[in-house]
């Protein structure tokens, strides 16, 4: 056992903070919209910091410590190039803003107000086929790391039977999550979330520092000069040779920020409980400042001091205690992702040993709840719901909810003891999430922003890029090693559904859709969903992306985004062309990396302070609006019958006038 009681006693004092916060919200919850979105009451900052941290689960920090210890500081410079493009797809509001337009309570419900409700069904079903497919794996890899960084034995023995322990651990983290998310639904998603989020993040800053002054970065620079030659940790134009997580992995993961936006159902949740547009835009923007603690520190540095351990001569005492562990487990991938958790092991002190359990508990149970709620909440809503004709009532609606909730639960814990994992983490995601992302984003992205886009378009994209999706799954489990990975396969998919889209709706010729109606603009708009703080603007601003919503303090934060992205952009593109056109020596490349890892430590202390402040403000306001507002029970994400398409309707008002 590699906990003492300094170290149980913080995993104690969290997991406390966040029943406390659970059990609070029970009261607030009080209808289906409630549960699936609280009553869109929430604040750019509870939007922001929790839904970050629902996307940071415990598997994907398993599967980001894998990927940089196999890429090291590499692929964090290309990953700069994101940066522009980050910015524009959160200052525009890109797909968020008007999804949240629609005030539809899932995806697939937009799907239905803007194509028919069978596409709604047959949407829905593949968002909750592959979901759960891709969240099959969840439990399983969080479990295993409590195993091998607490020192649990595969086995106990109980009332003379022998029990798993993975199984065990399994079934106490999903009972964790399950109470959290039926106590209050989407509102004690979001406060746990938060929490949670909040001591992560401080957690990691803390490891951070500690790993700064304990280990020498000349070790660490002989460390990673050992790489193989073409496959550098240090010097992304010397990285051809690293295999999987390399220029193309990055490039498709670049194309899939843009043409997947809101593609990915698993805080979907998220996705409509902003309390206005403006707020969702606004959450995106912080977005870019809530990820700096986590993956521009903590999830590039310790993989790279894991890796450092692991291959410099003067830890060879820690190698030698680990190692035996290490080669007990036959699947290479597994033993990846258990590398650097062990090396944490025989690094960090008691107290910090305690507070990195704690936070990967939080991460387990803040991705399990909001996921549990998503998948559940899109069966229910995207494949039950649409088949009846009328309203259900309230009580049974949401029994309904829970149950789909204890079903999904259920399912990811037999899949995850059933699957054998042969892939890398982020491989995987990206091949099960592609059964729907592959078509959705030309889906979506055509619903929301071209009025020409037909109902016979989202079929065939759909349809496209789940054959694509499927094929590339059947294909690599019938010819092992087969050169098209994951997000190639990914990549393949979301090129080949655009292109049938546009193509299917230009030759339709079908009338326009009425998108005023759909996002409630003009004569259809909704007061509660558009302030304005200020009619005239200079005509500057509207260069930057800042309408009539914009008070003051949002313009210094849209400015201070623009600065920071921009600065680094810059580092990117003079880095890139001196580096085309220049050798730069390894030892000038570790300076560079030594300064950025300071640099973002000194940002993510003032980020933490900032969003700390903002987030506490955010749920006061919040709580109000719950305790006060007049609730609609037909407010539960069903459209009503119509005995034509919707898009005849439209057709016929538009030869009407």
């Amino acid at each position: 056992m590699n906990l003492v009681f300094a170290d149980w006693l913080i995993v104690i004092v969290m997991m406390s903070l966040m029943v406390w916060g659970v059990l609070y919200s029970r009261k607030l919850m009080q209808s289906v919209s409630d549960f699936l979105s609280a009553n869109r009451s929430a604040g750019r900052y509870i939007v922001s910091f929790s839904q970050g941290m629902a996307q940071l689960g415990a598997i994907t920090i398993v599967g980001m410590l894998e990927m940089n210890y196999i890429a090291g500081f590499t692929l964090r410079w290309w990953e700069y190039a994101n940066g522009i493009v980050l910015l524009i797809i959160a200052v525009s509001g890109w797909v968020i803003y008007r999804f949240r337009e629609t005030r539809a309570l899932t995806m697939a419900q937009f799907l239905e107000m803007r194509y028919s409700r069978n596409f709604r069904i047959f949407s829905g079903s593949l968002a909750f086929i592959s979901g759960i497919i891709n969240f099959g794996l969840f439990p399983a890899v969080g479990a295993r790391f409590f195993m091998y960084f607490i020192g649990l034995p595969q086995t106990y023995n109980f009332l003379g039977i022998q029990v798993s322990t993975l199984a065990t651990l399994m079934i106490m983290l999903l009972a964790v999550s399950l109470f959290f998310v039926f106590v209050g639904g989407q509102i004690s998603v979001m406060i746990a979330d938060f929490i949670q989020g909040w001591f992560v993040n401080v957690t990691f800053v803390v490891i951070s520092i500690y790993l700064v002054t304990v280990i020498d970065w000349n070790i660490v620079t002989d460390a990673l000069l050992s790489a193989p030659e073409n496959a550098s940790l240090i010097n992304p134009f010397n990285a051809s040779g690293i295999q999987d997580y390399n220029f193309w992995y990055f490039l498709i993961g670049m194309i899939g920020l843009v043409y997947g936006k809101l593609t990915w159902q698993g805080t979907q949740g998220y996705y409509v409980s902003a309390r206005n547009p403006h707020e969702a835009k606004m959450g995106e923007v912080l977005g870019n400042w809530r990820l700096i603690p986590q993956w521009s520190l903590f999830l590039i540095f310790v993989p790279v001091i894991a890796y450092t351990v692991m291959h410099h001569p003067s830890y060879s005492a820690i190698v030698e205690s680990i190692q035996p562990t290490l080669d007990t487990i036959d699947n290479e991938a597994l033993r990846t992702q258990i590398t650097v958790p062990m090396v944490l092991t025989k690094l960090l002190p008691v107290g910090l040993i305690g507070s990195f359990i704690a936070i990967m508990i939080a991460a387990f149970v803040s991705t399990h709840d909001t996921y549990l709620h998503s998948w559940a909440s899109i069966f229910i809503q995207d494949i039950v719901l649409p088949l009846r004709t009328k309203h259900l009532p309230q009580k049974l609606h949401l029994r309904m909810l829970k149950a789909a909730i204890l079903g999904v639960a259920i399912f990811i814990f037999f899949f995850s003891l059933i699957f054998q994992q042969s892939e890398y983490i982020f491989l995987f995601f990206a091949i099960t999430g592609s059964i729907f992302a592959g078509g959705a984003g030309s889906v979506i992205i055509g619903g929301l922003y071209w009025k020409k886009g037909t109902t016979a378009a989202a079929w065939t994209a759909m349809i496209t890029g789940l054959v694509i999706s499927v094929g590339g799954i059947i294909l690599q489990q019938v010819f092992p090693g087969f050169p098209i990975n994951g997000q190639m396969f990914w990549g393949i998919a979301m090129f080949s559904s655009a292109g049938s889209y546009v193509l299917v709706s230009l030759l339709s010729r079908k009338p326009d859709f009425n998108l005023d109606k759909l996002l409630h603009r003009g004569k259809y708009s909704i007061e509660d969903d558009s302030a304005v703080v200020t009619k005239a603007h200079s005509k500057i601003w509207k260069y930057f992306g800042v309408g009539k919503e914009f008070t003051k303090g949002d313009k210094v934060i849209y400015i201070a985004t623009y600065v920071w992205t921009f600065l680094w952009s810059a580092v990117f593109i003079f880095g890139t062309v001196y580096n085309l056109t220049h050798d730069v020596s390894n030892t000038s490349w570790m300076y560079f990396w030594e300064i950025y890892i300071y640099i973002n430590i000194g940002i993510s202390i003032v980020v933490i302070i900032w969003f700390s402040i903002g987030g506490w403000r955010d749920f006061r306001d919040m709580f109000k609006r719950l305790r006060t507002i007049v609730r609609n029970p037909d407010d539960d994400g069903f459209v009503e019958s119509k005995k034509v398409d919707p898009l005849e309707i439209i057709t016929r008002e538009t030869n009407e006038k």
